[in-house]
């Protein structure tokens, strides 16, 4: 049995990482990079963000672990080997999180909370139409665990819910829509855009001016996935045209987002620093261990990537 390592730029948190699964997996011999040891002691690795060639540094590498839900911060690696195992992060805690964080944003939009945040600065007493849940149609781009969670609870809270990915899904309550052919009625009849889809070659900068402009105008957008699905000149274009009437963003292209970004001051943006969905080690653990005790015991792992379809 080879030895785990944990690679991550938060190193506040890499002793409750190394504590959490000991108590699961006993003997575990577990690893901080960069005091690792011998690489080729090695055959599980923990990673978020880690640096571009280090991966193939492991020549008996079997595992590969994301930290967070999404691996592009992994598939952007030149070196990656391509042929070990990636593991994405399942983990209901963190589901959870992102679908409150749509939740609110959409309620926020819905309410008109950002209208009112206006009157309030001008000190106006207004009261402004509201319409019925069941009439406002919301969009959620992409349908894997986190969309699909959001698609759910919406429309639980009564929204007419529409969503949107690459292949066919069925979900009670939910119009799911499929493919490249079906995008342009995707956005058309979405008033509220919830954005859930991974980023990959095919979708980085899936919503620019020509798919924002297929949009109804003065339509919301909510993007909790990643900033590159974005085109933020064409989304700043569309929120000063009035064809986007407000944006929720928990993220950007570049990250942090510059101080000088447009963004920071616009009237219509709301900003978060990549927040939606936080990884709790207490949580994260248990689908991590799982994967690890699978290896070892040689059966089928769980939650692995298509490297060639980006997720």
């Amino acid at each position: 049995m080879g030895a785990v390592l944990l690679v991550t730029p938060r190193s506040d948190e890499a002793a409750e990482w190394g504590r959490l699964l000991r108590e699961r997996i006993a003997g575990v011999d577990f690893r901080i990079h960069p005091e690792g040891g011998n690489p080729a002691d090695v055959d599980v690795v923990l990673a978020w963000k880690p640096p571009h060639g280090l991966l193939a540094t492991f020549p008996r590498l079997e595992l590969i672990c994301s930290l967070g839900m999404g691996v592009d911060h992994l598939l952007s690696d030149p070196d990656l080997p391509r042929a070990v195992p990636i593991a994405r992060l399942v983990d209901r805690n963190m589901i959870e999180q992102m679908s409150e964080y749509a939740l609110y944003a959409v309620l926020h939009f819905h309410r008109r909370f950002d209208v009112y945040e206006r009157f309030q600065l001008e000190r106006r007493w207004q009261e402004l139409p509201l319409p019925h849940t069941g009439s406002r149609r919301v969009g959620v781009m992409g349908l894997g665990a986190n969309g699909a969670d959001c698609a759910r609870k919406l429309a639980a809270l009564g929204f007419n819910v529409l969503g949107w990915s690459r292949t066919p899904k069925h979900m009670a309550g939910v119009e799911c829509l499929h493919g490249a052919d079906d995008l342009p009625r995707f956005l058309r009849e979405t008033e509220i855009l919830v954005v859930a889809l991974p980023q990959t070659a095919a979708t980085a900068g899936i919503l620019n001016a020509r798919t924002l402009s297929l949009l109804p105008r003065g339509c919301y957008v909510v993007n909790m996935a990643r900033g590159g699905l974005v085109v933020e000149a064409d989304l700043l274009q569309a929120l000063d045209s009035g064809q986007v009437a407000g944006a929720f963003l928990d993220v950007t292209e570049q990250e942090p987002l510059p101080a000088d970004h447009p963004l920071w001051i616009h009237p219509n943006v709301r900003l978060t620093p990549h927040i939606a969905g936080l990884t709790n080690p207490q949580t994260a653990i248990e689908p991590i261990a799982e994967n690890i005790r699978r290896l070892r015991d040689g059966q089928p792992l769980l939650d692995l990537i298509d490297i060639g379809r980006g997720y």
